[in-house]
């Protein structure tokens, strides 16, 4: 089946990097990334370094003096220390030298203070060697198995609370998603139910093993790659499984009414139902299943549980006429090889209602427009045999549907005007018997 390949981004949660109002770097092997992080940790800033070896930090100072300088580790600010050694001044600017990674400082200048924490990477490198099929199964998530390092990376608010910054490891891998673009209400047509390939990726705040991401609906490879800091620093790094089956299934439906235009055929209401009212109702269903799903089945029910399906047909498509009074049930079922995973198309009810059958006694074939046709009024009537008769008992006509009507001729000629005789036996959908028989009038005819 030939697909349209889509581009679907989960949402990120981290923040991008962003230049910093305080702090100049130097030092610094590649540049330093800077997390603007939630307000709840009292930071202004947190600073990712590749490296802190050589690195040293400075602010805006106008004398050596009026600058401070505090550090403080896991505890948080209230346990910070003044660091009193390493600080140079120059060019208007106070200096800190020997920065420590994993670490929280506090620059206090012209009274004001300016929080930040330095994380250290190479402490923290990211890797992916290999990613497999893990050996968990799960109908709703894809399990990866990941070799590589990539562990949280944590650091402290002012406050001591410990916080993690998003690595945004990222799964690259194709699916499927139901395709509803061509699905049009306004026209009054239903788009035939299909899927459509899509590129999907995941977020991860740090490399895990196994790896959850949404089910694959399709035979794809996954590709792990990461993390956001090596990405911004052009040496991101990844690595791709082999080909993996879809465990997963998914189907999407569709029901279609076919509509008579019918002006002598009453709808009896459909009870709520979606679909129904006057039999014989005609209905057409059509579903669409994702590569996984190998056994394939429509039920029709008389119970809103399924727990008696009285019908199914092991087809994608088929069209069906009700003809029962009340409501029955219509659901599409799909599961993959060996019956673990499962998928149910949308319920659809079909509610048709009682029968009715009224029998006009005049009409007059005039040509004005108005009763020129002798039809009966009905509604869910599933059998109908009708024959009209003059007084003499020749027939005059046969009707085989309720729908048709006799317009007053005879072998292509009107007939006089006066009474005529109808002669009906009809079923209807509830099981109503019909015998009827009486006088039609033909009247205000001139020939």
């Amino acid at each position: 089946m030939k697909r349209k390949l889509i581009i679907l981004l989960s949402t990120l949660t981290f923040t991008l990097p962003a230049k910093s109002a305080q702090l100049s770097w130097s030092g610094e092997t590649k540049p330093v990334i800077s997390i603007v992080p939630s307000s709840s940790t009292g930071l202004d800033e947190v600073c990712v370094a590749y490296q802190t070896d050589e690195l040293s930090v400075g602010v805006p100072a106008a004398s050596a003096s009026e600058v401070k300088w505090y550090r403080y580790s896991t505890l948080g600010g209230g346990y910070a220390e003044e660091v009193t050694s390493g600080i140079s001044y120059a060019d208007g600017q106070s200096v800190l030298g020997r920065v420590e990674g994993d670490m929280g400082y506090i620059v206090e200048t012209a009274g004001r203070q300016y929080c930040f924490w330095v994380v250290d990477y190479s402490l923290h490198p990211f890797s992916v060697t290999s990613v497999s099929e893990a050996a968990e199964k799960d109908c709703s998530f894809t399990m990866l198995d990941v070799s590589g390092k990539g562990e949280e990376i944590v650091y402290y608010g002012i406050n001591g609370r410990r916080f993690t910054l998003d690595r945004n490891v990222t799964v690259s891998y194709l699916t499927l998603l139901a395709d509803t673009q061509n699905d049009d209400p306004s026209s009054g047509e239903t788009a035939i139910p299909a899927f459509v390939e899509v590129r999907r990726e995941e977020s991860f705040a740090s490399l895990q093993s196994p790896l959850r991401v949404p089910a694959a609906l399709c035979p794809t490879e996954f590709t792990v790659s990461g993390d956001r800091f090596l990405r911004e620093w052009g040496e991101e790094t990844e690595a791709t499984s082999a080909t993996i089956a879809p465990y997963a299934v998914a189907t999407v439906t569709t029901a279609r009414q076919e509509q008579r235009d019918v002006d002598n055929e009453v709808g009896s209401g459909s009870g709520g139902g979606s679909f129904g009212g006057s039999a014989p109702c005609r209905m057409s269903f059509e579903a669409a299943v994702t590569d996984g799903a190998l056994f394939k089945e429509w039920q029709i029910s008389r119970s809103q549980e399924f727990d008696d399906a009285g019908l199914r047909i092991q087809e994608l498509s088929f069209d069906y006429t009700f003809t029962e009074e009340g409501q029955t049930y219509v659901r599409f079922v799909c599961a993959n090889a060996d019956g673990s995973c499962e998928a149910h198309g949308d319920v659809y009810t079909i509610s048709i209602g009682t029968s009715s059958l009224r029998c006009p006694n005049a009409f007059s074939p005039n040509g004005d427009g108005v009763n020129d046709e002798w039809k009966v009024s009905y509604s869910s009537i599933i059998s109908f045999e009708c024959h009209i008769f003059d007084r003499y008992g020749h027939k005059m006509t046969s009707l085989s549907d309720p729908s048709q009507g006799w317009d007053g001729k005879y072998k292509g000629k009107t007939v006089p005007s006066g009474a005529y005789y109808y002669v009906i036996k009809a079923k209807g959908a509830d099981g109503k018997v019909y015998d009827l028989a009486g006088d039609i009038n033909i009247v205000n005819y001139k020939q």
